[in-house]
């Protein structure tokens, strides 16, 4: 019975030891479970004590382990990962969790301190606009931006006649559908869009901002998810059919499709990190400069941003060196801190309580035929102006998402994080003409 007795002791100790090799191997993205776990109790210890730092660091601590989680889950979904699982796990579930107050104050706290008091989108937006632009062919950029406004105003004007119609098939006033769920969806999100135009709706309407406020974000959330699975169906169309698609090159260029890569910058040597830190000044600098030039210009900083980008990349006045810093910089910041700042997105900018009062089938309907006709535009369209079809569709498409948070958002569920400074222009244009247009037929018709 001995022998018996010591082989069996044997193979549970071989299987415990299995069990546990295998459950050092899991990992979540790329971190190894065990650690992950540490680490998210770590976190979550501190924030129910009350000792989660108040600032950038304790903000980032809970964004990016919820980040890192929420990612890797939306890859490995089965249905969900083909149509931006990431981005819309990344968006939602904190947004879910915020609706039913999980997130305890401290954490709520760092991450308001980290998104906005130290305003880390527009940081994530500039270091995208700066390497994308200085790390990419300047003859793509050219054509790019000299095409992709015909698929935008095509796609807008589009999207606002079938929106009318299947509003009205709905029994939905044409006015209504209009000024309330067409305008707000296109209109270039929360803080360029729908601020301003319950600003301009109350001054010509009377009554508070905030009623129009309430009434015009429902649309602009659906309209904004269905923007990002249109962008993660886009991806999926062009894995099964290349020859759509440039991987993230929005023209074909005469002699074949390029890489976004300059011509004469070694993209692919190795990183060198104090060329990152001067990449990240680079793109400090051209949002500040942006900022400082919308005071005598009056355009919006983040298109003078990308409008200085452009013109430094064009006339190739930045040194190559610099160019590749800024690229590996956009590399790393689009590589490594996209779901995490969703997550910060979802907890501060998707208010769910204001969806959820507003919303019914037929409202998601008109939501969805407005993206839908925007998206399927831009891809049409597209095709006639010697531009990849997968790629014009999803630029057109971020006409339709909430601004900055949108075009992360959708960039990141198709895998197009190259296309950052095309989809600023698309949303920071494109709504600006929204709320402007907007505006002029509410005075004309009310």
């Amino acid at each position: 019975m001995e022998p018996v007795r010591k082989l069996e002791t044997l193979q549970h100790k071989d299987e415990k030891e299995g069990f546990l090799t295998k459950f050092k191997q899991l990992k979540v993205g790329v971190i190894p479970l065990p650690l992950y776990l540490v680490l998210a109790a770590i976190i979550y210890g501190a924030s129910v004590f009350n000792q989660l730092p108040p600032d950038m660091i304790g903000g980032f601590a809970v964004i990016m382990v919820l980040g890192i989680l929420l990612g890797d889950l939306g890859m490995k979904i089965p249905i969900l990962k083909d149509i931006g699982g990431p981005a819309i796990l990344a968006l939602l579930v904190p947004s879910v969790l915020v609706f039913f107050n999980i997130f305890n104050p401290a954490s709520m706290e760092a991450v308001t301190t980290l998104m906005k008091t130290s305003n880390f989108l527009y940081l994530y937006i500039s270091c995208l606009v700066a390497g994308s632009i200085l790390g990419m062919n300047h003859k793509v950029l050219i054509e790019g931006f000299s095409k992709m406004f015909i698929p935008l105003v095509v796609g807008t004007i589009v999207s606002i006649v079938v929106g009318i119609a299947v509003g009205a098939l709905f029994g939905y006033e044409m006015k209504h559908t209009f000024f309330y769920i067409i305008v707000p969806i296109i209109g270039g999100g929360v803080g360029e869009g729908i601020l301003p135009l319950s600003l301009a709706y109350s001054q010509i309407l009377g009554g508070s901002p905030e009623t129009y406020v309430s009434q015009m974000i429902p649309a602009a959330v659906i309209g904004n998810i269905v923007a990002v699975i249109s962008a993660g169906l886009m991806k999926n169309l062009g894995e099964r059919k290349p020859e759509l698609t440039g991987n993230g090159v929005l023209v074909k260029m005469k002699d074949g499709v390029k890489e976004m890569k300059n011509e004469n910058t070694n993209i692919n040597a190795p990183v060198d990190f104090s060329l990152m830190g001067a990449g990240l000044l680079l793109a400090c600098g051209f949002f500040i400069f942006g900022q400082f030039a919308h005071m005598f210009l009056g355009i919006p900083g983040p298109v003078l941003m990308i409008v200085a980008a452009t013109l430094v990349k064009c006339l190739q006045l930045m040194p190559q060196k610099m160019e590749q810093g800024a690229f590996h910089l956009y590399k790393f910041v689009s590589t490594g801190l996209t779901w995490p700042l969703m997550v910060g997105l979802g907890m501060l900018f998707i208010p769910l309580e204001d969806v959820v009062k507003i919303v019914t089938p037929a409202y998601v309907v008109i939501c969805m035929s407005v993206v839908v006709a925007m998206v399927g535009t831009g891809y049409v369209v597209g095709k006639f102006l010697n531009m990849h079809p997968v790629e014009s569709a999803i630029v057109t498409g971020c006409h339709s998402g909430l601004g900055g948070t949108g075009d992360v958002a959708i960039l990141s569920a198709s895998n197009r994080m190259s296309l950052m400074p095309f989809a600023q222009v698309a949303t920071r244009l494109g709504g600006a003409a929204t709320v402007i247009m907007a505006t002029i037929l509410m005075k004309l018709f009310s």
